[in-house]
């Protein structure tokens, strides 16, 4: 059998593998890169544009990185730490765009203010100081609150037509958020990558088995579906990017890292409206708060999109109960990821958590009518006859030993890799995407330390990503800097 040798072995065809495809070759054109996916063309899962929020997630409008304590004091900080590395994403795209390596930004991104909305005395008043605390950090500064109707009305006249007036109700913005077309620039980025003689994409392929060699590299066995053959590939390095996919592979893989991991897959639909004269009334993202019990990928929120270039309205997303990693996978998922080592983790997490199941399952069942009656605390005026039910893409939350030796359910995205730096996973859903390119930094200042560490490679990310070794958290002059380049670069202003 014929054996392929590469130095990187991207496993998913996804933002991720993308990102870290394009960084890489950018630190070291000579690298033999391969990325392989199981489906006939990238993008398709998780980075497809109607399987995702497609938000640029920044902390403007997410309630939910703001979580309120029993004290009634708001935790700001991982809303902080989401924005600078949202920031970081915006440098590395910035950069692609002003070297011709990605299209004109229209075609992936497009200025789309961020809103928070609430109602209820209760949370005027949490939206009114979490602004206060939002707005006196540099990330934040531009971050504008009212609870005015009349402004309001100026901000989303679409979710304050024939509202009470009584209704006590508030909002923030923030004018240059963006919405992502993900599954674009992904194929955007591919795109750039194929035109290079050193990257070979293997589309229709999927990956069999993994171990690693004596040697230290690993063998990996990909089957090509539209042959029926196998092919084994001699790879330095492994990235699994692949979604839901990624666990199952790393728990393949054997390293000592993956023991203990575990997925809690959930479902998504949204309510999809593409009629033009309501599409147009309004042009931004706006986001409430989740209903006590949901997880918070569940939080409401009515987004103006722009998918492989032609807008609509989403609202959702509807959050399901389903045992399935991918949109594209199997009903088996769930079950045959039980291993040794994660067993008592995802029961506990399953005990522990059976009101988000109910929740879960609860929203498996709910009619059309439900759905829209949830859309109109936010689109007053809204008929179920223009609006959709469309399916979005699956997401595996993570779940893992807490220090007890117990399991807790994660919502969030975090980095799996091996000791000595040959394979690396990602794991867990938002923010995902929109921290690609600060998660692809972790991946590469974790696997290849020496290289990174390198005059020549330090110097390439600095031009790569400005702010690269600096705290934008820290450093407000930075920010502001960076931020200018690339609101301008990337067309974000209003």
């Amino acid at each position: 059998m014929t054996v392929r040798k590469t130095d990187v072995l991207l496993v998913g065809g996804g933002v991720m593998s993308a990102t870290l495809g394009m960084m890489l070759r950018q630190l070291d054109p000579s690298l033999k890169i391969t990325l392989v996916e199981r489906l006939d063309h990238v993008a398709h899962e998780s980075t497809d544009g109607w399987n995702n929020a497609g938000t640029g997630h920044a902390g403007y409008c997410e309630l939910n990185y703001t979580p309120e304590n029993p004290d009634g004091s708001i935790e700001i900080s991982r809303a902080l730490n989401i924005n600078a590395s949202f920031e970081v994403t915006l440098q590395f795209w910035s950069w692609l765009v002003e070297h011709g390596a990605l299209p004109e930004p229209h075609n992936f991104i497009n200025n789309t203010p961020h809103k928070s909305f609430v109602w209820g005395e209760k949370d005027v008043e949490f939206l009114r100081k979490r602004h206060q605390l939002l707005s006196n950090h540099h990330l934040f500064r531009d971050m504008e609150f009212s609870t005015d109707p009349a402004v309001l009305q100026d901000w989303m006249p679409l979710v304050m037509r024939h509202r009470d007036p009584k209704q006590p109700i508030a909002a923030t913005r923030v004018q240059y958020g963006a919405d992502v077309d993900f599954g674009s620039l992904t194929r955007s980025m591919v795109n750039d990558l194929s035109e290079h003689p050193n990257f070979d994409l293997k589309l229709s392929h999927s990956v069999h088995s993994l171990k690693q060699t004596d040697e230290g590299r690993w063998k990996v066995v990909v089957i090509d579906e539209k042959a029926d053959a196998s092919k084994t590939y001699d790879a330095g390095f492994v990235f699994l990017g692949a979604g839901g996919a990624a666990l199952p592979l790393l728990q393949r893989s054997g390293i000592a890292e993956s023991r203990g991991y575990g997925g809690f897959p959930v479902s998504g639909q949204w309510l999809v409206c593409t009629k033009p004269e309501i599409v147009k009334q309004h042009s931004s993202k706006v986001y409430g708060k989740a209903p006590t019990g949901a997880p918070p990928m569940s939080v409401p929120h009515l987004d103006t999109r722009v998918i492989n270039g032609k807008p609509a309205l989403l609202f959702g997303p509807f959050a399901g109960f389903t045992t399935k990693f991918l949109k594209q996978g199997s009903y088996m998922d769930l079950f045959s990821s039980v291993r040794g080592s994660n067993l008592k983790p995802m029961m506990a997490v399953g005990a522990g958590n059976m009101d988000l199941t109910r929740y879960l399952i609860g929203e498996v069942f709910q009619s059309h009518k439900a759905r829209v009656e949830s859309l109109r605390n936010f689109f007053p005026d809204a008929k179920k006859d223009d609006w959709k039910l469309q399916e979005a893409g699956k997401r595996v939350q993570i779940i893992k030993k807490d220090p007890e030796g117990h399991g807790k359910l994660e919502f969030g995205t975090e980095i799996v890799a091996s000791r000595d730096g040959t394979l690396a996973a990602l794991l867990g859903a938002s923010p995902g995407a929109s921290t690609a390119v600060a998660a692809m930094v972790d991946v590469l200042e974790r696997c290849f330390p020496q290289r990174i560490a390198s005059a020549e490679w330090q110097a390439r990310m600095k031009e790569l990503i400005p702010s690269y070794g600096q705290s934008l958290v820290d450093d407000a002059d930075l920010l502001q800097t960076t931020r200018e380049r690339t609101l301008n670069t990337l067309k974000l202003r209003k």
